[in-house]
This record gives structure tokens, C-alpha cells and sequence, in this order.
């Protein structure tokens, strides 16, 4: 996909998503117009965003340039019509009720060029809900950052029944010059990020809450087991590298106390009967070739070695001094 170097775009809602985003695109090269419920507003958090970038390049996370390339790639404009009036994509990045997202894509939707994509930021609510705001709305549908924006790679994009392959292209194309990642994924609720994420925290809360261990027991065990995993490989490639006739036996365990909460999913049974059982066998979820599998156990061991290095040189973080002994040390 091509990617214009100096393309013309507009955040609406210039908190701290918005914000982040609006970094990232002007980082990349883009000019972004920043807008808000007023221009002071806007200007206010424009200089924050600045004040943001020093440190950042202070501290390693942005380049030696940022500050210069945002004050050349970053204005405060006087409105959301002014600031939309000319772009060729918009993100929309207003706070997380349906009435102010409907209102904010009226206004951006009247004015905006009838070819510019608008890209909204929800994190729940359904596109195809937001799209009856917005005209033309094939050109409309989700790009999802998650927080910081500035540091987390990956960006879920999610049209919905009505948007056209063309707006698709456009979003992932902002994604790339982002510097991220893009997933497309449906328009359900909740997406695929959040339905994952709450999805480990309703478990979470549950053990708490029934007594099986702390919060920050399960913080403890989350970090340094499964997901110390996650950085490098999602849940179906770790699935294939353990085994899906294991994943079949331990399901079954659990069955015996939770029936219905730990059902073995219909896609691990079929692949099971139809052994296809990871990497042992050479097909799975992912298909990984049999003959891959000692590279790809190299590769996960210098992974996780490089890892536990990396953790030993950032530290503890804040959250295990104030476990540990309940001060929060200056980690500047």
C-alpha cells in the first residue's frame, strides 16, 4: 500500500487518546489539525502534547526531533469545521457517549470533503450505531488505539456492513504511518481486544473474589507465566506449541468443576479429531510446518531470555514497590 508522506488530517477531541493519536500522525508526517469543544482548549492540550514530546525525547521514547516535527506537523484549529474542512482522513476521538460521538460526526460529516474517511476511536461502542451519524457512510468505521497510543503497536480496524474496501485501505494505510500494526476485525460489541481483555479480568476478579489468591497474587502469576508468553506469541500459536490434544485433556479437567464456563470450543475439538494437533503434527490453528518447530522453540527461548533481561534492567516497576512495601518510588 502506498503511503502519502504529507497528507492533510484531523483529530477531533484532543485528550489524551486523542492526543497520543495526533502525536503519532504528525510524527509520521502528516499536518494535523487538533480540535476540541474550543480552540483554547485545543491549544491548551497542543502544548501539553509538546510538553509530553520533551520528556519523551528525554527519556529515550521519541526521537531527538519530535518536538521540532510536531511543532511543524501540529495546529491548534479554531473548531471541529475548521479543522476537518480540508483533511482526507479524520479521527474522531470524543469521549465514550453515544450522544456526544453522534453529535461530534454530524458536525464533522457535514463539513468534511464528501471523499474524506472518518475513523472513530470507540473502544465498545457498535460502528454500525455510530455510522447513522455520519453521511456518506461508506467512508466511516473504526480505528481502535489503545492506551498510550504512542507506545501500544497494535490498532484494531473495524468497518462495518456498510463501509467500503477503499475507506479499509485508507485506515490501515494511517495505521502504517502511525508506525503501528492493523487487525481488521467485525463490527461486534466489544470488538476483539476488549472481549479478550474482560474476558481475562471477569476470571480474574472471580478467583479474587471467591478467595483463591490476592489481586496481587494473580498480578504476580498473569505476568510472569501466561502472559509473560504474550509480547511474542497470541493465544493460537502457544495453543499449537503446547498442544491441542493437551489443551483437549485440560479442558476436560476443568469441565469436572466448571461445565459450561470452560466448554471445550467446537474449533480445538474438530482440529483434536482431526489430529491436527499443533506444532507436534504440523497442522493447527496456524498451520505451522512440522519441520519449523525447532526454530520456532529457538526463537521462543531467546525471546524469553531476552525478556527476563529486558526486566531486569527496567527493574521493579511502581506497582511492585507499592505491593512490596506501599511507597511509589520516583522512577524519573
Amino acid at each position: 500500500m502506498a503511503i502519502v508522506a504529507q497528507r492533510s488530517v484531523a483529530v477531533v477531541g484532543s485528550g489524551y487518546m486523542g492526543g497520543g493519536i495526533a502525536q503519532m500522525l504528525a510524527l509520521g508526517g502528516a499536518r494535523v489539525a487538533l480540535a476540541d469543544v474550543s480552540q483554547e482548549v485545543a491549544e491548551k492540550n497542543l502544548g501539553r502534547l509538546l510538553t509530553e514530546a520533551e520528556q519523551f525525547v528525554a527519556d529515550g521514547l521519541f526521537p531527538a526531533d519530535a518536538v521540532q516535527r510536531l511543532q511543524e506537523n501540529l495546529w491548534a484549529a479554531p473548531g471541529i469545521e475548521e479543522a476537518v474542512a480540508d483533511a482526507s482522513y479524520i479521527a474522531e476521538a470524543v469521549p465514550e457517549i453515544i450522544e456526544i460521538k453522534h453529535s461530534t460526526l454530524r458536525r464533522i460529516s457535514a463539513a468534511a470533503r464528501p471523499d474524506a474517511v472518518i475513523g472513530s476511536n470507540t473502544s465498545t461502542i457498535l460502528i454500525a450505531r455510530l455510522a447513522e451519524a455520519v453521511d456518506h457512510p461508506g467512508r466511516f468505521l473504526g480505528v481502535h488505539f489503545s492506551n498510550p497510543a504512542p507506545f501500544i503497536p497494535g490498532v484494531e480496524v473495524i468497518p462495518h456492513a456498510g463501509t467500503s474496501p477503499e475507506t479499509v485501505e485508507t485506515a490501515q494505510e494511517i495505521v502504517t504511518l502511525t508506525g503501528k500494526r492493523s487487525a481488521v476485525v467485525k463490527d461486534v460489541t466489544g470488538f476483539v481486544l476488549n472481549r479478550l481483555q474482560y474476558a481475562l479480568f471477569h476470571e480474574a476478579a472471580q478467583l479474587v473474589e471467591e478467595g483463591i489468591a490476592t489481586a496481587e497474587d494473580v498480578d504476580t502469576l498473569v505476568r510472569t507465566t501466561f502472559g509473560f508468553r504474550l509480547p511474542f506469541f497470541g493465544p493460537f500459536a502457544i495453543a499449537d506449541m503446547a498442544g491441542l490434544d493437551v489443551y483437549s485433556f485440560c479442558y476436560a479437567s476443568l469441565q469436572t468443576e466448571f461445565p459450561e464456563r470452560f466448554a471445550t470450543p467446537k474449533a480445538l475439538q474438530d482440529l483434536v479429531d482431526a489430529g491436527k494437533l499443533g506444532t507436534k503434527s504440523g497442522g493447527g490453528f496456524l498451520q505451522i510446518p512440522a519441520e519449523q518447530t525447532d526454530n520456532l522453540v529457538a526463537y521462543r527461548n531467546k525471546a524469553y531470555v531476552a525478556m527476563a533481561g529486558l526486566l531486569n534492567v527496567l527493574g521493579p516497576s511502581p506497582v511492585d514497590a507499592v505491593v512490596k512495601d506501599g511507597t511509589a518510588p520516583n522512577t524519573r
